[in-house]
């Protein structure tokens, strides 16, 4: 018995520990650019779009189908999360000692698709899709403004 619960917790360990370092490693490797984040973000948000779609047309006749549609929508959300969160939030968005217009904007903006991106969880409005997108366009647009689009640090 003890074995078999060592066991299932190492896996819980293993499993919340890979999830954690899905986004960046937090080190200022100058590997990932900002523009792929985007690009990312974009496919997880077709693929919670499409597992929507699915749920809707599978309905009750496969549960089997629908629950593993569910979790795709759920992992792609959440992986969105993950992005703006440890990538973004953490590492892109510097915390100054007088914020202006520029810092509280991108906040809203972050929460703004961490939101939308919760509420893809919780349904299949696809209208939460929609808004994500917008959200997503609209930090993008602000936070590139002249920037250059492939920005390493």
């Amino acid at each position: 018995m003890r074995k078999l619960v060592s066991a299932a917790l190492l896996g819980a360990i293993l499993t919340l520990g890979a999830g954690s370092a899905f986004a960046h490693c937090q080190v200022p490797c100058g590997i990932y650019t900002d523009e792929m984040r985007f690009h990312m973000i974009a496919e997880d948000t077709a693929t919670i779009e499409k597992a929507m779609t699915k749920i809707t047309e599978i309905g009750g006749s496969d549960y089997n189908q629908v629950v593993r549609w569910v979790m795709t929508k759920e992992e792609h959300a959440q992986k969105i999360q993950d992005v703006v969160n440890a990538y973004f939030l953490t590492q892109r968005i510097k915390v100054t000692e007088e914020p202006g217009e520029d810092y509280y904007t991108s906040l809203r903006l972050c929460h703004e698709m961490l939101v939308y991106a919760m509420k893809c969880k919780q349904g299949t409005d696809a209208a939460n899709v929609a808004k994500l997108r917008a959200a997503t366009a609209a930090f993008h647009d602000h936070y590139f403004g002249d920037k250059e689009h492939d920005h390493h640090e």
